[in-house]
């Protein structure tokens, strides 16, 4: 079990592994060696996630959900597989954490009538500097 929070651990058998090679920094090495981790974790697995965490974690997750139910995390900043491993399970641990935060909800505010008037008040003031403005006319 990989802990995410007191209450809230992933479980080991949800994650499948695959190691790909890697663009980026290793010089002739890139070429040769399977650094980059591309790491899966299943949300129809094992893993007990209450509903609302599940939810949240689907619309976090973005692009990276697959229709089979799967988040897909590719990691290859670092040269060795074991940094890169360890990197992919950080990021993973992140999203879900983030995903047991509850939003804050929205309050709805109304707007003081103070400041509805003095709004109207500069707009009536600004349409009369714009209505005396205009021809001169001669009232001989």
């Amino acid at each position: 079990m990989i802990p995410v929070t007191a209450s809230l651990a992933l479980d080991e058998r949800d994650l499948e592994e695959r190691f790909i090679r890697a663009s980026g920094p290793g010089g002739q090495n890139v070429n040769k060696v399977s650094t980059a981790v591309e790491l899966r974790f299943n949300l129809n697995g094992h893993t007990e996630l209450p509903e609302d965490v599940r939810a949240r974690l689907e619309r976090l997750a973005g692009r990276r959900l697959t229709l089979e139910g799967e988040i897909v995390i590719r990691a290859d900043e670092h040269r060795t597989q074991d940094r890169n491993r360890s990197e992919a399970l950080a990021r993973l641990v992140d999203l879900v954490e983030r995903a047991t935060h509850r939003p804050k909800p929205r309050v709805k505010t109304k707007v003081p009538r103070a400041v509805k008037q003095k709004r109207l008040d500069g707009k009536s003031r600004r349409s009369d500097v714009k209505s005396k403005r205009g021809r001169v006319r001669d009232h001989d």
